[in-house]
């Protein structure tokens, strides 16, 4: 009988049980949800036991459980890091940097000890220089280390261009590539297109500039109307999406950040290009062509990554 996946969530918070609960109900995957009882007490224990009380109703069978330590997190396919501290109304991600360093290095080494074979996908903030600090922590090459960003800031595109053009949303086809903060997400507007019409051809550029502005601050404006959390629906279904291409492998296009050898001039430094991902991670990177100011903008994202990396202690 085959072994059944398993994917470990670490950090049970908000966004990690959404993460958690998505994939269970999905029927692929045992799920894991590896966090500290210092910081979350028995949260994670009690969300597994909940999610694991809805399999009558919503007839799955995958198993869903929680843990202290990292023994049974062992052996997981596939390792999301959603632990670290969430970002703030009025707080950049820039801020978090080195106490979710900290936190980030220690929860990668561990998981990176108990799934020797993972790929890891990170979410926590500021991605782009975690995604530094997990490849550190883990010693993985970079096809399994995936940062979390570009799948979700696409989302948001897509939405608000649906919403702008009054069209259906599943024939929204545009992409966010670059960094995942306010001020260095470069939303491709050169290759949008909508039932295969250029975006530009149906809407105006104010509006256009509009809904780009509106999405770099995506984050921000949620934080701002939640004020006690910071969003975990859209950025957990586009987790789950990156999760299900790897576990399935499905060889799907999906924005996610990973450690550039080239793409877009860019060396050594990881950023958000398009990326297929599949079994083992990330299968290959592609540049999409872009104009010669979003390219720009995208050379501008990793640059200020480069900076954030310079002030890790």
């Amino acid at each position: 009988m085959a072994t059944r996946k398993k994917v470990t969530v670490v950090g049970g918070g908000m966004t990690g049980g959404a993460i958690a609960q998505r994939l269970v109900e999905k029927g692929i995957a045992d799920v894991v949800i590896q966090d500290d009882p210092q910081f979350a007490g028995t949260l994670h224990h009690g969300k597994a036991l909940d999610m694991a009380q809805s399999a009558s109703w919503l007839g799955f069978d995958t198993k869903i459980t929680a843990t202290d330590g990292w023994d049974e997190t062992a052996g997981s396919d596939v390792v999301v890091c959603t632990a670290g501290a969430p970002r703030k109304p009025g707080m950049s991600r820039e801020e978090l940097l080195n106490g979710n360093a900290d936190i980030v290095r220690a929860k990668v080494k561990e998981a990176a000890k108990a799934s020797p074979n993972a790929v890891i996908i990170i979410f926590a903030n500021p991605m782009d220089a975690m995604c530094h600090v997990a490849l550190k922590a883990s010693g993985f090459p970079r096809e399994r280390v995936i940062g979390q960003g570009g799948a979700l800031d696409t989302a948001r595109f897509r939405y608000f261009l649906a919403n702008g053009t009054g069209q259906s949303i599943r024939d929204v086809h545009a992409y966010v590539l670059g960094g995942h903060t306010d001020t260095t997400m470069v939303p491709i507007v050169s290759q949008a297109r909508i039932g295969g019409l250029p975006l530009t051809s149906l809407l105006p550029q104010d509006k256009i500039d509009a809904i780009v502005a509106r999405t770099m601050r995506g984050g921000a404006e949620i934080g701002e109307l939640m004020k006690v959390s910071s969003a975990y629906y859209a950025p957990s279904a586009a987790t789950v999406e990156m999760v299900e291409a790897i576990l399935l492998d499905q060889n799907r296009l999906i924005p996610s950040a990973v450690l550039c050898k080239g793409e877009y001039g860019i060396d050594g430094v990881v950023c958000g290009v398009i990326c297929q991902l599949g079994a083992g991670g990330i299968k290959k990177t592609h540049v999409m062509p872009v104009s010669d100011d979003e390219a720009a903008k995208i050379k501008k994202a990793a640059d200020a990554t480069k900076d954030l990396i310079a002030l890790l202690k």
